[in-house]
């Protein structure tokens, strides 16, 4: 399938599931923390770093078990985005100075870069095969694209389940997970 047909299906797709995942939102659903913490205890490292992002558009919040797992000594970061679609992850502490970037999403102060061990994913929609499609802008597929040369690293998306779909479309710049936790599954 050429690009530019691909492209009209994603955004097609994300209209579809960004409806969708508004109309099934409910500040209840939560992700099951006892889950994130087996998959993180199942790493073998004591002290992670661990690369979060603020919920924005409905999408699942995970701000409490970023927090809970600070209080476990794991560093937590989150992303800052830069020109050309290209983003770093940034220390954060909860109680840190926080900023809003372009899209209103807030942002660490911190001018430390890491490199996360354990990376959360929001995205829009997911297939069978882990693969996701995020809202077009190529950041997370950029960052996994540029860290996994760097080291090893789990990709772990957060969604509810209404946002698992037959197939997503992919083209030669999308990158799949290594797992996708919805409010009632693990899917590896």
């Amino acid at each position: 399938m050429k690009i530019e047909n691909i492209k009209v299906l994603k955004n097609k797709i994300r209209k579809k599931i960004l409806k969708l995942r508004e109309l099934n939102f409910n500040d209840s659903k939560k992700i099951n923390l006892n889950k994130v913490k087996e998959i993180i205890t199942n790493y073998k490292k004591k002290s992670l770093i661990l690369g979060g992002y603020y919920p924005i558009n409905y999408e699942i919040d995970c701000i409490s078990i970023l927090e809970n797992l600070e209080k476990k000594r794991h560093k937590i970061s989150l992303p800052v985005i830069k020109k050309n679609n290209q983003m770093d992850f940034h220390t954060y502490s909860f109680g840190d100075p926080l900023k809003l970037n372009k899209y209103g999403i807030p942002e660490p102060l911190s001018k430390e870069i890491v490199f996360p061990d354990i990376l959360f994913v929001p995205l829009v929609a997911f297939d069978g095969k882990l693969f996701r499609l995020g809202y077009g802008g190529g950041y997370y597929d950029r960052y996994i694209e540029k860290i996994d040369k760097k080291k090893f690293f789990l990709k772990i998306g957060f969604a509810f389940n209404c946002q698992k779909i037959s197939r997503v479309p992919v083209d030669v710049f999308d990158k799949s997970l290594d797992i996708v936790i919805t409010e009632n599954k693990v899917y590896e």
